[in-house]
């Protein structure tokens, strides 16, 4: 089941990590730090070297299916909201271009930057609610 909320104005914010430092825990201190209540990722460049994914076929009563990955690595595509818990996946690709993705479940550590730009839904508000469907904490839309 899906619904429409009908539009909302944007603000955008632009933030740059640094070396060292872990991403997922980075954005989540930011969004929460600035009070962002419907916090989206428009794009993201920069590096990492680490991380730890989890694959698609995981499930909600199987999660065991994680990568863990270690090396210097682009992120070429990072996705997702970030509140009221985050749901991001990323793309990233490895010294030879060969690419990996899945669910973000942390230790992205960053090599060199993180440059992020952050959008909120003004008028929205996410949340987070069981789905029975799906055994996942899955997003709901509210109007503020």
């Amino acid at each position: 089941m899906s619904s429409s909320l009908g539009g909302s104005s944007l603000q955008v914010h632009a933030v740059r990590f640094g070396p060292g430092q872990e991403l997922l825990g980075s954005l989540q201190a930011f969004v929460e730090e600035a009070g962002l209540r419907a916090p989206f990722i428009i794009t993201c460049v920069g590096s990492v070297t680490k991380a730890t994914l989890r694959l698609a076929n995981a499930t909600a009563t199987n999660q065991n299916e994680l990568l863990h990955l270690s090396g210097q690595y682009e992120i070429v595509s990072l996705v997702g909201t970030l509140n009221p818990d985050a749901h991001l996946h990323i793309c990233l690709s490895d010294s030879q271009g060969r690419t990996v993705g899945g669910h973000v479940m942390g230790d992205l550590q960053i090599f060199t930057t993180a440059e992020v730009v952050i959008g909120e839904a003004s008028q929205l508000e996410f949340r987070r609610e069981e789905d029975e469907r799906t055994g996942f904490p899955e997003l709901v839309v509210q109007r503020r």
